[in-house]
């Protein structure tokens, strides 16, 4: 054997080991957070292919904002997209319409074309703060779903089983107690793994409360004669109130677009106990960091507050830049140390059925400016003593008008209005 063929073989011999290599460190930065990865050596080979990797993720536009939440997924499909593969986000205008039923305790109502796609022209501007648009594909499922006959439903259906769909914990808890389970909500996992079908998929990503329906995209890819996909899974990101995840219906969540004030005060407001998994999931912070605010935050008191700083700088620095993130703290710091208000806030008009001669009712117009759900719920808060008129704590519910024209109403720490002269 020539000395040619010695040194082309060490070549090749040393661009295998290289591969190796690179590919062990990509799913490595890729397996980061991951709760579940099925199956996990599946994805292991496949990062060694060579072409990239098609990653789906779906979105359903069932609301108008971006949260941290929705984020994590997404941070990780543009992780994929860094190692260089494609990503494949499915926009669910069509299975919008219905609602994915994971995680719920009875049947949602269902969503008007109309709203979906105010929705969805809404959500995909903000997708793109996160994902990169080189490597990137948007589809609608309703090219595939809405092109769906009788006859290709009937041979979708004929993939999944009612056995099957009752062993998911959601269905199976409203079965037990006789809540109602229509069948279209049995048609939601088939529909979301024919979109893994529809666009071939080798690997989805999704929340936990997804390993379900992503299996079943493992299944119908089978069944349809593709190489089923690999699920992963992100953890859910708990929302404001520390109970449940992070949620717009709930109103517990942080959208990515909100005031850099807005998104450094609500990150302070979570919990103690929460600084850990916002540090890892909304921050995107290395190991060694997030262990030390999990430390930090541990015992509460000053060290969990400066912990929950660290955090809160992080996420809008990673959504508004540094500049905004110390604007932030300084504004924050103003607010909750100094007693101030902030330097911006909205500013509106008295609604004028809230007016009556000379007085105006206070529940109402907290209501009908934002700063109460309700006229019940801002009663309350009068009550409780959680309502200012330009900083005085006011447990009356009739105020004169000239005490509120070009007043400040606060409520709560982060609620603030200016009402027009």
């Amino acid at each position: 054997m020539s000395l040619s063929t010695y040194g082309a073989m060490a070549v090749d011999y040393h661009r295998l080991m290289t591969g190796i290599v690179e590919a062990k460190a990509s799913l490595g930065r890729l397996l980061q957070n991951a709760e579940h990865v099925v199956p996990q050596e599946e994805l292991a080979e496949r990062l060694g292919r060579d072409r990239p990797l098609r990653v789906k993720l779906g979105v359903d536009p069932t609301a108008r904002d971006i949260t941290l939440g929705w984020a994590v997924p997404l941070r990780k499909l543009r992780a994929f997209q860094d190692e260089g593969h494609v990503a494949v986000l499915i926009v669910g205008d069509f299975t919008a319409r219905i609602g994915d039923p994971s995680g719920k305790s009875e049947t949602r109502p269902q969503l008007s074309p109309e709203v979906v796609r105010a929705n969805a022209e809404a959500c995909v501007e903000q997708l793109l703060d996160i994902l990169s648009e080189e490597n990137l594909e948007i589809r609608f499922n309703s090219e595939w779903l809405d092109a769906l006959n009788l006859a290709d439903l009937l041979k979708l259906t004929s993939h999944g089983t009612v056995a099957q769909m009752l062993e998911r914990d959601d269905f199976a808890k409203r079965y037990s107690e006789r809540r109602p389970i229509s069948i279209v909500e049995f048609m939601y996992p088939l529909m979301q793994g024919y979109d893994s079908v529809a666009i071939e998929a080798d690997v989805e990503i999704g929340g936990t409360d997804q390993l379900f329906n992503l299996l079943v995209g493992r299944d119908l890819q089978r069944a349809y004669g593709q190489e089923p996909q690999v699920a992963l899974t992100m953890p859910l990101l708990v929302g404001l109130d520390g109970l449940h995840k992070m949620s717009q219906s709930l109103n517990n969540y942080v959208g990515i677009r909100e005031s850099p004030e807005d998104v450094f005060g609500k990150v302070m407001s979570v919990p103690d106990r929460l600084a850990g998994q916002y540090a890892a999931l909304a921050a995107g912070l290395a190991s060694d960091e997030i262990a030390d605010i999990e430390s930090a935050s541990s015992g509460g008191g000053p060290d969990a507050g400066d912990a929950k700083r660290r955090v809160a700088r992080a996420v809008v620095e990673l959504y508004h830049g540094p500049e905004a993130a110390q604007r932030a703290e300084e504004a924050f710091d103003r607010q909750f140390r100094e007693g101030g208000v902030p330097d911006e806030m909205p500013t509106a008009g008295l609604p004028g059925d809230a007016v009556d001669g000379d007085v105006a009712y206070l529940p109402r117009v907290l209501a009908e400016l934002g700063l109460a759900t309700s006229r019940s719920e801002a009663r309350r808060l009068i009550a409780q003593g959680g309502v200012r008129v330009d900083g005085q704590v006011t447990t009356t519910e009739e105020i004169p008008l000239t005490a509120l024209r070009g007043a400040v109403l606060q409520v709560g720490k982060r609620r603030f209005v200016r009402v027009a002269e």
